[in-house]
């Protein structure tokens, strides 16, 4: 069908007069206190042309070091708070949280894929409210945990078998090893050794949620009436791959949702979040949609962090071989070389477990938090914080503070241990997992998970850089744009 140029400029002239009406409504009730500092922007559009496309954090970082711990930028009238230190983040967003735990509408991830169901992007509500205390009664503390330790480990061993045969393809064993424990917790199912359906389905879906949640990455975020041009129009080409997403997800929470219901009419069930609920009660049509995407959050949550974090503390084990031997010097006076080490050796194993808290804090999983949103105005600090506003943690920033963590680069255990007079440095693990009422709750199960992998892996792997024709292939540390994502070049184990 031939398109008209003329229907393009007509859409995006539309979609700027909405936005300077929208200012120019907002300007007039705005109280007069000022915005957090922030690049200056221009008339009607604001800081359109100043917000990054790639490696976000690392330009709202360098806004902290000119502006401030809390910055802003406007966005056709939608106004951004970056926090950049861990003060402003537990101020706004834990002391703050009745203000500031709603979810902001996100047009792409959120409302034409269908991520705004599960608990990562849901409204601050009554749903909400009912996932968490899901959540709470069935993975909610370090004690309930511990029932999915065998769990962990067993998957963990097979993983070990895995790279052993072939290290070569260590990130799918990653996945697929954290896939099987939550699919085992979530549904039940044990997962096939190979090529296995759900963990397929949820590696995609989750990946392209990474994909539609970025910052910046889809112009229909900003400009929501563009939700509504026409498939067929130029440049409308994120409506198909919208479709195409959204079908993923729904195919990633439906599919092990019924497998868990036929498991259950067969009388072959296993223990899981979701047989707990659907064999005691006849849900009605709301509770059972809570199940359902409550239990696909508990993958989305917790599965792609723990990929992150053990793909990370294999990267840094290469390129830091003193931390691995230390570490490995202490499982071998502790636990011997008769049996692997288990999760309750944890706490004889001061110096693994601080190693599990550096990956954590060195990879940052989730460079930039998932925004937060103000239920009101509100004065934070002398600025005023627009209802609507977008919170945003830079949790990068917040995991390699200067101020708080010495020589924020290095990947050292010992900051956990003894930091050489400076004091012990803090668990950079609560700023992974979220503020205020938006903690990850998949966080016990995750740490858990991380834990028992590097534990394991050290005990039997040794793990150096991968050398090509005789030639040292020096690791890259290259995290790529997304919201959970990143890049870096495989090692050597043996």
């Amino acid at each position: 069908m031939a398109t008209n140029p003329f229907v393009v400029l007509d859409v995006c002239l539309g979609a700027l007069g909405l936005a300077i009406i929208r200012k120019l409504l907002l300007n007039t009730r705005r109280e007069k206190r000022p915005l957090p500092p922030g690049p200056r922007g221009l008339p009607f559009i604001g800081n359109v042309f100043d917000m990054p496309s790639e490696k976000e954090w690392l330009t709202f970082a360098q806004w902290g070091d000119t502006y401030g711990d809390i910055s802003s930028v406007t966005v056709l009238g939608q106004t951004i708070v970056i926090l950049n230190s861990l003060k402003a983040a537990v101020d706004m967003l834990d002391k703050k949280s009745l203000i500031y735990s709603d979810r902001p509408v996100l047009q792409m991830g959120g409302e034409m894929v269908g991520w705004k169901n599960t608990l990562a992007l849901l409204p601050y509500g009554d749903r909400f409210r009912r996932y968490r205390r899901l959540f709470h009664s069935l993975i909610g503390s370090q004690a309930i945990i511990r029932q999915y330790h065998p769990a962990s480990e067993l998957e963990t061993e097979k993983f070990l078998q895995r790279v052993l045969k072939d290290p070569t393809h260590l990130q799918d064993h990653i996945r697929r090893t954290a896939g099987a424990v939550v699919l085992r917790i979530s549904h039940g199912y044990e997962v096939e050794e190979s090529h296995d359906p759900f963990i397929q389905l949820a590696d995609l879906a989750t990946e392209q949620f990474s994909m539609a949640t970025s910052p910046g990455q889809f112009l229909v975020d900003v400009v929501p009436v563009l939700r509504h041009v026409p498939d067929w129009l130029p440049g409308a080409g994120f409506k198909r791959t919208a479709k195409e997403w959204a079908s993923t997800l729904l195919e990633m929470v439906e599919q092990p949702h019924n497998y868990v219901k036929q498991q259950i009419a067969a009388g072959t069930a296993m223990p899981s979040f979701s047989s707990s609920r659907l064999e005691n009660k006849d849900l009605d049509d709301e509770e059972e949609f809570d199940l359902k995407w409550s239990a696909a959050s508990l993958y989305s949550g917790a599965s792609d962090t723990t990929v992150s974090a053990i793909y990370a503390f294999f990267l840094a084990m290469t390129l830091y071989p003193q931390v691995l031997k230390k570490a490995q010097a202490e499982i071998d006076l502790v636990v011997g070389n008769e049996r692997l080490p288990r999760i309750e050796d944890r706490s004889r194993l001061p110096y693994v477990d601080a190693l599990v808290k550096e990956v954590f804090r060195w990879n940052s999983v989730v460079p930039l938090a998932v925004p937060h949103r103000a239920m009101q105005n509100d004065i934070h600090e002398g600025f005023f914080i627009p209802k609507g506003s977008l919170i945003l943690p830079n949790i990068w920033k917040l995991t390699h503070d200067p101020k708080i963590y010495f020589n924020p680069m290095e990947f050292n255990p010992d900051r956990y241990i003894s930091a050489e007079g400076r004091g012990v440095e803090p668990d950079p693990r609560p700023l992974c997992f979220g503020f205020g009422r938006r903690i990850c709750p998949g966080m016990h199960l995750a740490d858990v998970s991380v834990f028992a992998s590097c534990a394991m892996s050290l005990a039997v792997f040794d793990v150096s850089k991968r050398t090509e024709n005789g030639v040292v292939v020096e690791p890259v540390n290259e995290r790529t744009t997304g919201t959970i994502r990143w890049d870096a070049t495989p090692p050597s184990l043996k």
